[in-house]
């Protein structure tokens, strides 16, 4: 998916605003670290999907790499939703399992995500009446009463709900913690070693502003990518060319040895 060229909160299906970067006063590292990275990847939209697919989508994208469930998700709408016109939570409720799990094989685990998309659907069709009263209530509904609905969910988890808070309903204050937040906030310092994603997301969500949240969530997903590997960061070979270097305590990573841990072991 083409990233977009201006941040916009809510977005533009969601009555959202753009929102010019603001670095902070430092009274936190965590919104340091943010405020670093706005200079490198203040180009992010979030808010305005469609809370249903967006769902189905983040459901598609567990355990595996964009570059896997992005062709599960074409091939899924192509099927059940999209050119057809038709709600996709009624399409997906009423799909043979099988033909359904061979419309997503390439996102990996189809078969037990085939089971999870299947009874969100029938849920979604039960309570909401479809994708549309589902969208309308995860954008207008109370923010803890939808985020344990949705973790409520067989098979939705607390990233899969806070993607679909962030990216469909625009919340501000939500973080989403994925295996690269996890992963840099330990490996960084600002959150302990050993704590689990909730706790990251907790102290994230306590440290940096709530209109910052969703913009480091994607900005530190793609610094991630960029820079802070998960086996060999860029500060292994030059400590100089990593651009968070002096916010960093490096937990768990030796450039004197070329060696890499999780910051729970090294602790």
């Amino acid at each position: 998916m083409d990233e977009p060229a201006e941040n916009i909160s809510g977005g533009s299906a969601g009555g959202g605003r753009f929102s010019e970067f603001r670095p902070g006063d430092g009274t936190s590292r965590a919104e340091a670290v943010v405020d670093r990275l706005g200079a490198l990847y203040w180009q992010k939209t979030y808010g305005g999907q469609d809370a249903f697919e967006c769902l189905v989508r983040t459901i598609l994208s567990q355990n595996t790499s964009d570059k896997a469930s992005q062709p599960a998700h074409d091939d899924l709408m192509a099927r059940y939703g999209g050119e057809s016109g038709g709600d996709l939570a009624a399409s997906l409720a009423d799909a043979d399992r099988n033909e359904l799990a061979e419309t997503i094989s390439s996102a990996g685990l189809y078969n037990q995500k085939s089971k999870v998309l299947l009874a969100v659907a029938e849920r979604v069709v039960e309570e909401y009446g479809g994708a549309s009263g589902f969208d309308e209530y995860v954008r207008t509904a109370d923010y803890d009463a939808v985020r344990e609905t949705l973790l409520g969910m067989n098979g939705v988890g607390p990233k899969t709900a806070d993607c679909v808070l962030l990216f469909a309903a625009g919340r501000d204050g939500v973080f989403p913690v994925d295996t690269h937040v996890h992963r840099i906030y330990r490996r960084l310092g600002v959150a302990p070693p050993d704590a689990d994603h909730e706790g990251v997301r907790a102290v994230l969500e306590e440290r940096v502003p709530a209109e910052k949240c969703g913009f480091g969530h994607t900005a530190t997903i793609q610094f991630g990518r960029e820079y802070c590997t998960a086996r060999k960061p860029a500060c292994l070979d030059d400590p100089e060319a990593c651009p968070l270097s002096d916010l960093c305590d490096q937990v768990g990573v030796y450039p004197e040895t070329g060696e890499v841990e999780d910051p729970a072991d090294a602790a």
